[in-house]
């Protein structure tokens, strides 16, 4: 069973910054992908930016610029960099990875105030 343990989360202003943390663990295979979903308020769970084990990236549109997604395979550990953070980034941050299936963490906060 893959566990998923996330950090950083918080409350922001406007055009600041915030990096999030994912480990992975309870598990000797590979990780393939790993990445960032966010879900706000009545509104439906949507990606954020994904890594594969080979460095590739996907990012939402709504991102591209201001986030940047990175990993490191040694420590099955996922970063996300949130930077000029605006409200409507304001959600709840989970981490997703797939090891033969998918798996999520419990989820982050993230709050940016204007």
């Amino acid at each position: 069973q893959v566990q998923l343990v996330e950090s950083g989360g918080g409350s922001v202003q406007a055009g600041g910054s915030l990096r999030l943390s994912c480990a992975a663990s309870g598990t000797r295979f590979k990780i393939n992908s790993m990445g960032w979903y966010r879900q706000a308020p009545g509104k439906q769970r949507e990606l954020v930016a994904k890594i594969t084990s080979g460095g590739s990236t996907n990012y939402a549109d709504s991102v591209k610029g201001r986030f940047t997604i990175s990993r490191d395979n040694a420590k099955n550990t996922v970063y996300l960099q949130m930077n000029s953070l605006k409200p409507e980034d304001t959600a709840v941050y989970y981490c997703y990875a797939y090891v033969l299936s998918g798996y999520w963490g419990q989820g982050t906060q993230v709050t940016v105030s204007s």
